[in-house]
């Protein structure tokens, strides 16, 4: 019974052993600015048109941490409306003037307030849904958007609509000024999203230096 303890205590003493002379875990940074997209939609036949805003000021939640969650969840954007960007100078200013300009303020700030992921598929995307709180012309709106991660790319799109955020005006007035190419019909319905860079900085064991 006594060689049995003693073989016992010398095995745990080896892992232990181990355990001190090597590291574990895995955590994740966001390593690339933000991107945030739009699109939005002209003619009965809804053709899109999107773009991007060229001036994003990005507030991260934290720099690195375990998961999506600590590193996303209460992070935020102020969008400078001015620098819409469709690749289109003549558009572009018709949407900085006679849409964005007929709001109460030029900026819109975004922030994600939740992130809920759905069951990991293997081989497969990680997926899941990212909660953003929106504020546009005074009126802030949660909007839900589907987001999918993959090749270290974290990307998310959602739907709102113009009306919800009190823009009769502005839609009403960028439908009067493209009234011909628009052919008489600017949507409410526009399309948002955003990505970003996010990697793996810590995903194995090695042993400590």
């Amino acid at each position: 019974m006594k060689n049995i303890i003693v073989s016992v205590l010398i095995a745990l003493s080896i892992v232990s052993s181990v355990n001190a002379s090597q590291k574990s875990g895995c955590e994740l940074a966001q390593t690339g600015a933000v991107e945030v997209s739009w699109i939005g939609y002209k003619t009965d036949k809804k053709v899109g048109v999107g773009g991007v805003f060229d001036s994003v000021a990005y507030t991260p939640a934290a720099k690195s941490g375990e998961n999506f969650r600590s590193i996303l969840v209460g992070s935020s954007v102020v969008i400078d409306t001015s620098s819409v960007n469709s690749k289109n100078e003549g558009r572009d200013e018709k949407l900085a003037k006679f849409f964005f300009g007929m709001m109460s303020d030029k900026n819109i700030n975004a922030k994600i307030v939740d992130i809920q992921a759905d069951k990991k598929v293997k081989d497969a995307p990680r997926t899941g849904v990212v909660s953003v709180e929106l504020e546009m012309n005074g009126v802030k709106k949660v909007v839900p958007m589907a987001y999918s991660f993959s090749n270290d790319v974290f990307e998310a799109k959602g739907v709102i609509d113009i009306l919800d955020f009190s823009a009769g005006k502005a839609l009403s007035s960028i439908n009067k000024a493209c009234f011909d190419l628009h052919e008489g019909k600017t949507w409410s319905e526009a399309g948002i999203g955003f990505k970003t860079k996010i990697e793996a900085i810590l995903c194995k064991v090695e042993p400590l230096k």
